[in-house]
């Protein structure tokens, strides 16, 4: 590579509220956000439950993602030392605000609006640009709406132009808010869980929930944060994508893409055989098809390390925050690099055969870490992988 990638701001909201110390009572905690939504009616579904914020005064405002990715861009900005017209890439990865859409088809149907979000709104590519000039930011703008793994696909592509030279600093982003459109067809898809809880790599696992996730990252040359006297919170030493192609849904039965991905960016990070990996974030969404999957994709990646590495899925307390999931996971991994603290997997009851790695079991866990992973995959199998170091 010719430019080192630095990580030197980040900005993020769950369902646990805003910034880094609400991820720790949260996430790393093991305490699940799941709760009865009430920003839709939930009684055509299966269960009412997903990691939604509660309502506030201004709650049509907080649901639209142009704002919350306002603010989550603000706070990466701000703890980054960038001021207002700096020249950086935007890339953002999201598949629009769909309650622009639902607003739309109900107030023409006559049903009385709910909130003034813009149907352009809708369009991915608005909130990128809208993004950018709320933050004066000026360069590249590009949006990802390759589903789970758009935001991880974003932070891969700002590396290539990092390392390439072509941009000295990048701006990712990546945002969901539980809304009925998606909620309605992950409920129709019988992917939602009944009962309240997200269980990954549980023999007992049913299915996953929604949740709320926006997170903005700031990636730097490390030259160009020497030059201004920034301090990197981490490098970004190693990325892989790869494709499948399995099935229009399901994973490869064996994980071949996410392998290949994973391989790839610790090729690129120096360490092919994962031997100074030390906490892989799985992608882990507690579905019967992924976690067992996965699990095989992360022993074909490692077969010499698998064992002893550290793998948890924060979606058991996050939900799963789809096109955000890759850069707020990225930013959890940051954490759990930098605070030393390996996030659970909650829920976590009942081992599976298939399921065989050490999945850090409902309580957090200390541990001196210098690497770590993290994965993500999508529908029509798409895969990321990302590897943090601490400074």
């Amino acid at each position: 590579m010719s430019g080192e990638v630095t990580v030197t701001g980040f900005g993020v909201r769950t369902a646990f509220g805003t910034g880094a110390d609400a991820l720790r009572r949260g996430v790393f905690e093991g305490v699940p956000s799941f709760a009865p939504t009430t920003r839709f009616d939930t009684g055509p579904y299966r269960t009412p439950m997903a990691a939604a914020a509660p309502d506030g005064p201004d709650a049509v405002e907080d649901w639209a993602l142009r704002h919350a990715l306002d603010r989550c861009g603000a706070q990466a900005l701000d703890m980054a030392g960038l001021r207002p017209g700096t020249e950086a890439a935007v890339l953002l990865g999201i598949a629009g605000d769909h309650t622009a859409v639902t607003r739309h088809w109900r107030t023409e149907a006559g049903a009385p609006p709910a909130g003034k979000v813009p149907l352009a709104d809708a369009v991915p590519a608005r909130l990128a640009e809208l993004l950018a000039g709320h933050l004066e930011l000026s360069g590249p703008r590009l949006t990802f709406t390759n589903a789970c793994v758009a935001s991880a696909a974003a932070i891969i592509h700002a590396c290539r132009l990092i390392s390439s030279g072509r941009t000295d600093v990048a701006v990712c982003a990546g945002g969901y808010l539980v809304e009925e459109e998606t909620f309605g067809k992950f409920d129709s898809g019988r992917a939602l869980s009944r009962d309240g809880m997200v269980r990954p790599f549980s023999a007992d696992r049913s299915g996953l929930l929604l949740g709320d996730g926006v997170a903005v990252v700031v990636l730097e040359s490390a030259e160009h944060a020497r030059r201004r006297g920034a301090r990197p919170l981490a490098s970004v030493v190693g990325w892989g994508a790869a494709t499948d192609a399995h099935h229009i849904a399901q994973p490869h039965p064996e994980g071949a893409g996410l392998a290949l991905a994973a391989r790839q960016a610790m090729r690129l990070a120096g360490d092919p055989d994962g031997a100074a990996l030390g906490y892989i974030n799985a992608h882990g969404t507690g579905t019967k098809y992924n976690d067992g999957a996965e699990t095989r994709g992360l022993r074909a990646a490692f077969p010499e390390h698998a064992e002893s590495i550290p793998v948890s899925s924060t979606k058991s307390t996050t939900g799963h925050l789809l096109e955000a999931a890759g850069v707020v996971e990225f930013v959890i991994t940051l954490l759990a690099l930098t605070d030393g603290v390996l996030p659970p997997t909650a829920g976590y009851t009942t081992p599976d055969p298939e399921c065989d790695l050490d999945y850090v079991p409902n309580r957090p866990r200390q541990a001196d870490l210098r690497r770590a992973l993290t994965i993500n995959a999508a529908f029509g199998g798409a895969n990321t992988a990302l590897v943090l170091e601490r400074p």
